[in-house]
């Protein structure tokens, strides 16, 4: 059994949309960051985005874990155009498309971005060669919202729709296991 413990990244206290953009973490909450750390399972990889509010969330919990690297596959979504802009400012802009992004999440994407389906091939495929190089391991993946509601979308057999319903608040922990044909969705938005 592989197992997957997914780690939203810490605040980043943006309130425009954060895709490729490289802001860093608020990391200052220790007590949260600790108990996170006590949290996850010691004997397990650690590896994150390689954007900097995920790779230094990663440091700060990683401890004793093997520390398998920063990968960009499993980066946020690439909002193109709407990088940076406040939900309003998107609205405002592209008012059917960014309704329908939402809505309808599947191969439409921001302009110059990447739709749900392109995200979730490619964090799909990264997760599988992990999976194929170190079976039967535990993995913590520090990661973003976008990456890890495909991934519950591919564990729980639910539509992106629904996946996209979830809470996924920053320092969270989203669990799924893979028996080497099958997902199993654990606990989705813990708290520890």
């Amino acid at each position: 059994m592989t197992q997957w413990h997914w780690v939203r990244h810490g605040p980043t206290h943006e309130k425009n949309f954060v895709g490729w953009r490289d802001v860093p973490a608020d990391l200052s909450n220790t007590d949260q960051i600790s108990r996170l750390g006590s949290y996850l399972p010691q004997a397990a990889y650690v590896l994150s985005s390689d954007l900097i509010r995920a790779s230094d969330t990663a440091k700060a919990i990683q401890g004793t874990r093997q520390n398998l690297g920063v990968f960009a596959d499993i980066r946020e979504f690439n909002f193109g155009a709407w990088d940076g802009l406040h939900f309003s400012e998107v609205a405002e802009r592209d008012p059917d498309l960014s309704r329908q992004f939402w809505e309808q999440p599947g191969d439409l994407a921001a302009p110059d971005g990447e739709s749900w389906n392109a995200v979730a091939n490619r964090v799909g495929q990264f997760v599988d060669k992990m999976n194929a190089l170190h079976p039967n391991n535990v993995f913590i993946a520090v990661a973003h919202i976008g990456v890890i509601m495909t991934q519950i979308q591919r564990a729980s057999g639910s539509t992106a729709y629904q996946a996209m319903g979830h809470v996924i608040d920053n320092l969270s922990v989203t669990d799924m296991e893979f028996d080497g044909q099958n997902w199993r969705m654990g606990r989705i938005n813990h708290r520890p």
